[in-house]
């Protein structure tokens, strides 16, 4: 089961002890010091590793990697040296591969304070090599991950870049499922969300998760409040099947927090999603092809569909050679994606069975009853279509 890490950004001793306490009272498993500014007060640093009852990683990330470490790597080494000097240690220290590559002397001087088959002295604390772009997906991708592999220090690999689009994050759950070591693969960014709330799935290490809105340590981290209650972080397993709400801009929806709720109260075995895709077709076509068939487990059994994609749909199931419910079809326009248990596709629009049951509740008459009465439709856009199509 992955574990869930807050990261906490040190300012000082006392604003980092309590920041851990709330971590941890809000049911994180970890916490993360990110001591990048608090690097001259190392006396401090074994105090907050104890707090954490040593389950916590070390952080000192240089600017040059996305953080705002600016000294050099002797006083790096001190940091860590100071973190791993109390009773109970780090269960991690992270550091980035491109540091410990270049320097022997930086490499040798890790390895004095984790685990690996040539410690002389035994610890517990073990080792992750990062690496991170914060532009796009880095080309060199897989030679990073071979160094990682072949070292012999390298407990975990953690692997973040800037998404791209929802398709980065079938690779990323490969990553998890596939490397040989075990893997954080975090695709940043609004459409990097799955990559974040489906680690508990797709065997990935950890994801990071802020204590509160607007204190995360990278774009695109949700709270812990958000996993634990919007997106069910403790019932996700390697059976959940996945199911989304597929729009541009979908920020607003409130169709996850719908779903999933009714996913808690049925004991539905799912996690609903959402999916932000670009209008354009060939954004549609590539992205729900790649949650259809690329990832590990072929676990995307359907979505909900809005503007401006509802058109796209159609068009998409249609050259699919999937099956359209006929007034979808006359309609010109469908907000549902079904994935039948046979991997065949399905597309309706269930826009105008919800008016026409809405409008029946209201006058509380059955649908037959509806024959001769006269009906406004205020609007013109595609669920407007949809509901004068169903009357």
């Amino acid at each position: 089961m992955a574990k869930l890490v807050v990261p906490i950004v040190v300012e000082s001793l006392d604003q980092a002890l309590a920041a851990t306490d709330r971590a941890l009272a809000l049911g994180a498993d970890m916490v993360e010091f990110r001591v990048d500014r608090f690097t001259d007060d190392l006396d401090a640093l074994p105090a907050l590793v104890e707090r954490a009852n040593g389950d916590c990683i070390v952080t000192c990330r240089p600017r040059w990697e996305g953080g705002e470490y600016d000294g050099d790597d002797t006083h790096r080494l001190a940091v860590f040296e100071a973190a791993c000097s109390g009773e109970v240690k780090p269960a991690l220290i992270d550091v980035e591969l491109v540091a410990y590559q270049r320097s022997a002397d930086f490499r040798r001087g890790i390895k004095r304070f984790v685990k690996h088959p040539g410690q002389v002295e035994p610890t517990p604390t073990k080792l992750i090599l990062s690496t991170h772009d914060f532009e796009s997906r880095p080309i060199d991708l897989y030679q990073r991950i071979e160094a990682m592999t072949a070292s012999s220090a390298c407990a975990v690999m953690k692997l973040a870049w800037q998404s791209r689009s929802l398709r980065d994050n079938a690779e990323a759950f490969r990553l998890c499922t596939e490397n040989p070591k075990p893997t954080i693969a975090l695709c940043m960014g609004d459409t990097g969300l799955p990559s974040r709330v489906l680690a508990a799935k797709y065997a990935g290490f950890l994801t990071f998760a802020a204590s509160e809105p607007g204190a995360g340590t990278a774009i695109g981290q949700p709270t812990i409040t958000d996993l634990y209650d919007l997106f069910r972080w403790n019932k996700l397993q390697p059976t959940t099947k996945l199911y989304g709400v597929i729009g541009y801009p979908i920020g607003h929806s409130l169709s996850p927090a719908f779903h999933n709720a009714a996913f808690n109260e049925t004991g539905f075995d799912g996690v609903y999603l959402p999916m932000p895709i670009p209008p354009e077709y060939e954004h549609f076509k590539a992205t729900v092809a790649t949650w259809l068939n690329d990832l590990p487990d072929r676990a995307f059994r359907g979505a909900s569909v809005t503007i401006p994609h509802k058109e796209n749909l159609l068009r998409f199931v249609e050259e699919q050679g999937g099956e359209i419910e006929p007034l979808a079809k006359q309609i010109g326009a469908a907000n549902t994606l079904v994935v039948r248990d046979d991997e065949s596709l399905y597309a309706c629009n269930t826009d105008y069975a919800a008016a026409l049951d809405a409008v029946c509740d209201g006058l509380n008459i059955e649908r037959g009853e509806l024959a001769g009465k006269r009906v406004a439709v205020i609007g013109a856009g595609g669920a407007a279509r949809a509901i004068v199509a169903g009357f």
